[in-house]
């Protein structure tokens, strides 16, 4: 299973989630299953996990077994609703992880990396018709901007839109290292890395709508939980962290606390304990984990 993902801040995760061994809990995020298995450990017979993931690939790993275990392969977008199809309406925690799976990562021909020559797709479902591709030939420089501008973390939207626009003149930006060509000589050398990354993340960011997704995400946690029941995030750049924070902190995604006519505050949720970051000896055995930011939240 380590082969496909190696679960991050799995021991403060499942700490987090408070679990009530007969409880139904929900693993937003499936991926190389190793969150879903630790909670699975924690679960009586009458318990019940249901995990989701658009990614067909993550499949190979739904081999648990458990009669208390479901898999759904579909967006966590749409989480009430498939709940409600198969007769769930309230749960007890929900969990997820939003990085990208290294299976992803790895797998070149997904497009997830700068590092390997490969058609430009970084769809999550492949089923999906917009992929990156798409958006690098067919967007607008505008549109271009904006992305790189709100996703990316980058001052230099606009030139790099400019330079995706030059190179698509004459020649489609169909593989990763055409668009590493197109827009490589912005960066310093010494940076290129980390901009390139953050460019991928913020392409990776529109195909795959990730912040709406989150923010339905969030929205429905807050009908779905339990009085007590635990909300676990872990995200890995500044927007999603951003979204989180804010709406468990302020009972939606603006920067102040949500208040009724009243002037009287409403929230959803009581924040449980600091955010937690992976500590050097996880680090150390799995990189990827060090941007990782958990935060905890209970439903009041």
């Amino acid at each position: 299973m380590n082969s496909y993902h190696t679960p991050v801040l799995l021991g403060e995760s499942i700490k987090g989630l408070n679990i009530k061994k007969n409880g139904i809990y929900i693993d937003a995020t499936f991926g190389g299953g190793g969150h879903s298995k630790e909670i699975l450990k924690n679960l009586s017979s009458k318990g019940r996990l249901v995990a989701f993931d658009r990614d067909y690939d993550a499949l190979i790993n739904n081999d648990f077994g458990d009669s208390n275990f479901t898999f759904i392969n579909e967006n966590f977008e749409n989480l009430k609703k498939f709940l409600k199809n198969i007769g769930i309406e309230k749960v007890h925690g929900i969990h997820a992880d939003l990085g990208v799976s290294s299976h992803q990562i790895d797998s070149p021909e997904r497009g997830f990396s700068y590092r390997f020559n490969s058609s430009l797709d970084m769809r999550m479902n492949k089923n999906n018709e917009v992929d990156a591709s798409f958006i690098v030939n067919k967007y607008s420089k505008s549109m271009l901007t904006e992305i790189f501008n709100n996703y990316a973390d980058l001052k230099i939207g606009k030139k790099i839109s400019n330079e995706i626009q030059k190179y698509r003149t004459s020649k489609l930006i169909k593989s990763t290292f055409d668009l590493n060509d197109a827009i490589s000589h912005l960066f310093s050398k010494k940076f290129l890395n980390k901009n390139l990354s953050r460019v991928y993340q913020a392409i990776r960011i529109e195909v795959n709508q990730e912040l709406k997704s989150l923010k339905s995400l969030l929205k429905q946690s807050s009908e779905l939980l339990v009085p007590g029941g635990r909300l676990c995030i872990i995200s890995y750049h500044s927007l999603e962290d951003r979204m989180v924070k804010r709406f468990i902190k302020n009972g939606d995604f603006n920067s102040e606390v949500t208040k009724d006519f009243y002037g009287n505050s409403i929230l959803d949720f009581k924040i449980i304990g600091k955010l937690i970051r992976p500590k050097d000896a996880e680090i150390k055995i799995n990189k990827r984990s060090r941007s990782a930011i958990l935060r905890v939240a209970e439903k009041i």
